[in-house]
């Protein structure tokens, strides 16, 4: 009787979120009915057993993963809900059992996917048996409330051990921590990538064996501390792959590539024909703030959330390699941010700001980002504390057939899309 009370003030909840435009009610109904009933998700999943649901985390590609994998799944004629609102704490988890069951709690669909955050992990597979856990890599994410990698790795480890048997497990084969939690494991698959070369990465954060911490070598490196690696001391090397190519990307950089083969390599598993791939893959959008194209004051706008130093720094690879005359920076330090703003310095802005012909700073440590880029030798750049009047500003520059690319945060990306739009998305 109280998860039905739960779901009906839920409900109610989203609604007026929607109707007076102060979010789409993505966290406020779970977190009410987690802090009723702690028990809330395992209670409703445990009720719809026919639901079958895939946990998708790492530090970086989450939403663009999940919503590939639910693009792939619709195409194939199931049906598929997922918290696609970028909410991926256990409310957010909550709140989309919440919007997508009946009064009574009966979920209809075939598939939820639930992206989970990489601290929430551990406490999501204590509510969920998932059918398909994936795992994209690990980078340094705010350390003040993260820690080091190593931190997340250990956890990760300790509670897929209590992960049932027929789980199946979707590793990066590239990321030495992420490949190492698939060792010895039956029903564990792998995705990766061909590799490219050995170029330094000043964001490089896990280059030691996994196994007995020894360096590791690399034969080919696509970015960070990912690629071919092995370990000349005890033998560790990365596993072979079940998907590293595919012939088709709907999203530019190569940090993409490895989102589209965790999807198609989920799907795969599922069972999903190959020819649904393509042709569903070919309607693919992009999730919000992640080359999320939009028009503003008769401008084209395009958003790639850069929230850390890999992320940060395949962004700017990213548009680069599209030819991007104008850039906005936005940096803000709130709590989905991390309040430690250090990483920063290890962005590769010295072999890349001065590619732009006009670089734009604003946000709410837009001093430090001020810094940080006079540091970097930076030839010029404008400096805005009001994010509205940098957009208004920069846009001046920027010519009808050209583009404003925006790197933000994620809070600060929710602040730029609020004006863009006039829509708040939590």
């Amino acid at each position: 009787m109280l998860n039905i009370i739960l779901i009906l003030l839920g409900k109610i909840v989203i609604s007026i979120s929607k109707l007076t435009n102060i979010g789409s009610g993505s966290t406020w109904p779970g977190h009410i009915a987690l802090n009723l009933n702690n028990n809330f998700i395992k209670e409703i999943l445990s009720n719809n057993r026919n639901l079958k649901t895939i946990l998708i985390a790492g530090t970086n590609g989450k939403t663009t993963t999940s919503k590939l994998t639910a693009i792939i799944l619709n195409h194939y004629g199931k049906k598929v809900f997922q918290n696609k609102a970028g909410a991926n704490l256990m409310n957010g988890i909550a709140s989309s059992l919440i919007e997508n069951s009946s009064l009574l709690g009966s979920i209809k669909f075939d598939y939820g996917i639930f992206e989970v955050d990489e601290n929430s992990l551990p406490l999501a597979l204590e509510n969920i048996n998932p059918a398909i856990i994936t795992l994209l890599n690990l980078f340094r994410d705010q350390l003040d409330r993260y820690g080091e990698v190593n931190t997340i790795a250990d956890k990760w480890k300790n509670i897929l051990k209590k992960v049932q048997s027929d789980t199946t497990l979707i590793l990066n084969a590239d990321d030495p921590k992420i490949a190492y939690l698939g060792i010895n494991r039956k029903n564990t698959k792998y995705f990766g990538s061909m590799g490219l070369n050995l170029k330094k990465d000043h964001a490089s954060d896990s280059t030691y064996c996994p196994r007995c911490g020894s360096k590791l070598t690399y034969s080919t490196k696509t970015f960070s501390h990912l690629g071919n690696w092995s370990c000349t001391n005890c033998g560790l090397k990365k596993p072979k792959t079940d998907v590293a190519n595919y012939k088709y990307y709907p999203l530019s950089g190569f940090y993409n590539k490895y989102n589209v083969h965790a999807a198609v390599l989920i799907a795969r598993t599922i069972g999903v024909p190959e020819k649904i791939f393509f042709e569903s893959l070919k309607k693919f959008k992009p999730a919000f703030g992640r080359q999320e194209s939009l028009k503003f004051k008769q401008k084209n706008i395009k958003i790639l959330l850069s929230k850390n130093p890999t992320s940060f720094n395949q962004s700017l690879d990213t548009i680069i390699k599209l030819k991007a005359k104008h850039i906005l920076i936005i940096l803000n330090d709130r709590i989905p941010d991390g309040r430690d703003v250090s990483w920063i310095w290890d962005v590769d802005f010295e072999n890349s700001i001065n590619n732009f012909k006009s670089v734009y700073v604003s946000g709410d440590r837009v001093y430090d980002m001020a810094l940080r880029l006079k540091y970097s030798e930076v030839q010029d750049f404008n400096i805005y504390e009001k994010l509205k009047e940098a957009i208004n500003s920069q846009l001046l520059n920027v010519q009808k057939n050209e583009i404003l690319y925006i790197l933000p945060t994620y809070s600060a990306m929710l602040d730029l899309r609020k004006i863009l739009t006039g829509k708040q998305i939590i």
